[in-house]
């Protein structure tokens, strides 16, 4: 949450991820479009025209994409990215990534990258706390404004529609805001581990009023 509030000067702070096994989808009839009182109408079966691998660095500043797709997931296409990202950034910049903790971040070769790159510095985020790596955010746009609504025949396809959502994208980047202070996130957080921590001991108020109601 620092590097969002108050990031270093002299530095760039990117969030990054894969979006992985991106399946390209193609339905068995034409979609049917919108109508005046009928909504869009597609069939729940669809033909699989393979998958494909979405690495993206979104700059928590501008909003500004580095996006890569690949044929696998493994750790030397995540070295491979991180190379991509040290030719988009200047050099007089330091880099700070936020990452996740999975296991192609950590690998000794990953390691060694790193140490041949001292700009670059990865923070990793909490265990099932996605939600705080702002590429995810992201993904979400990518994924309901286009890729849920389109029709991909193969990878080559999908991965061409991709480009294309990205550069549109960056044609015109609008940066993720927090609304939220720290403060509000723990104080939601405070009240949901307390209703967590009683479930089974307290009735909700709706049931107590429904037993007095039926008591009378």
């Amino acid at each position: 949450m620092g590097l969002y509030v108050s990031p270093p000067d002299g530095a760039l702070v990117l969030c990054v991820d894969e979006k992985s096994q991106i399946q390209a989808l193609d339905r068995t009839a034409p979609v049917l479009p919108l109508r005046p009182g009928l909504p869009e109408r597609r069939t729940h079966d669809y033909v699989r025209g393979g998958t494909t691998n979405l690495y993206a660095a979104l700059d928590v500043a501008s909003a500004h994409v580095i996006a890569d797709m690949t044929e696998r997931h493994r750790a030397v296409e995540f070295r491979r990215f991180l190379n991509l990202i040290d030719r988009s950034v200047p050099e007089g910049l330091d880099v700070h990534l936020v990452v996740d903790n999975v296991s192609t971040h950590k690998t000794p070769e990953i390691h060694r990258w790193l140490l041949r790159h001292p700009r670059f510095h990865l923070h990793f985020t909490p265990t099932y706390s996605s939600w705080m790596n702002l590429v995810e955010r992201w993904f979400a746009e990518l994924t309901n404004k286009w890729l849920l609504r389109g029709t991909h025949r193969s990878t080559k396809e999908l991965e061409s529609a991709i480009g294309d959502w990205i550069d549109r994208w960056n044609d015109d980047p609008k940066p993720f805001v927090w609304h939220k202070s720290a403060d509000e996130i723990l104080d939601t957080l405070a009240g949901y581990c307390e209703r967590i921590s009683d479930s089974g001991h307290k009735e909700p108020a709706s049931a107590s009023v429904a037993k007095a109601r039926a008591h009378r």
